[in-house]
């Protein structure tokens, strides 16, 4: 680390992070670094040290299946804590490789890092979602083009779920009206109650993403890809035995 400088000294009050470039990129190893310094501390204390786990997963993922996954997960492992932290696909992505405390994650990828691993778990068929008293909620199926000058709501840009259905509308020659965008599925589901537009969202086959809600599930006749959905590790490096397991278990919990 000779001559290298890990922030940037001032006087005041700091209006940016005060770590340089060199900074930013050894502070996760640092802390990972203290972490398992930790662990050798606590190696010969016993069995009681509770282990810790941290996960980055989509919000979607994470309201409609990991909260339950975890619950079960603990309950057979009490010993070990999970972190939960909710990202973008490629925020997922951009953190596995930037944090080494991070040890999973859970998602739809965008394009995923050659320096990851991807471990397929299930995959997603989308629909469309109409208020209730729309022209088209007696239907039990559509086609883009019946959608006619509807206003849409669509995930934003760069993510994956934005691209699929972009594919399809240029596929199709269809120029969508977009009213708004959400990255949040729950955001975009309470909008269409709100009769602000319509959209067209993945749903799990549990039903759980519209449970409640006044909208309208329609099937869509026009073949959009699939999301595929998975978990991501570090491409080579090892997990810990309280990530493995809980890896696993996600696994067999989601997988298809």
């Amino acid at each position: 680390m000779t001559g290298v400088s890990l922030y940037h000294k001032s006087r005041g009050i700091r209006t940016r992070t005060p770590l340089t470039a060199q900074g930013q990129q050894f502070l996760p190893h640092a802390t990972a670094l203290l972490e398992q310094c930790d662990k050798l501390t606590h190696l010969f204390a016993g069995g009681d040290k509770q282990q810790e786990v941290h996960v980055v997963a989509s919000q979607y993922l994470i309201a409609y299946s990991l909260i339950d996954i975890v619950r079960r997960f603990q309950k057979q492992s009490p010993k070990v804590r999970v972190r939960l932290s909710a990202r973008t696909e490629r925020e997922i992505e951009k953190t596995l490789l930037t944090r080494p405390d991070i040890s999973l994650g859970v998602a739809a990828p965008y394009e995923h890092s050659t320096d990851l691993d991807y471990l397929h778990c299930f995959s997603m068929d989308w629909s469309v979602i109409t208020p209730t008293r729309h022209r088209l909620a007696k239907r039990a199926s559509v086609k883009l083009e019946d959608l006619g000058q509807d206003s849409f709501i669509l995930y934003e840009q760069g993510s994956t779920g934005r691209q699929h259905v972009m594919e399809a509308f240029h596929k199709a020659e269809y120029e969508p009206q977009i009213a708004m965008e959400s990255t949040n599925t729950d955001l975009i589901v309470r909008m269409v109650e709100a009769g602000l537009g319509l959209s067209i969202v993945p749903l799990l086959k549990s039903g759980a993403v519209t449970r409640g809600r006044r909208v309208k599930e329609l099937k869509l006749e026009t073949p959009i890809r699939a999301i595929e959905s998975g978990v991501l590790v570090r491409k080579g490096e090892p997990l810990p035995e309280a990530a493995q397991a809980l890896m696993e278990f996600i696994r067999s919990e989601l997988t298809e």
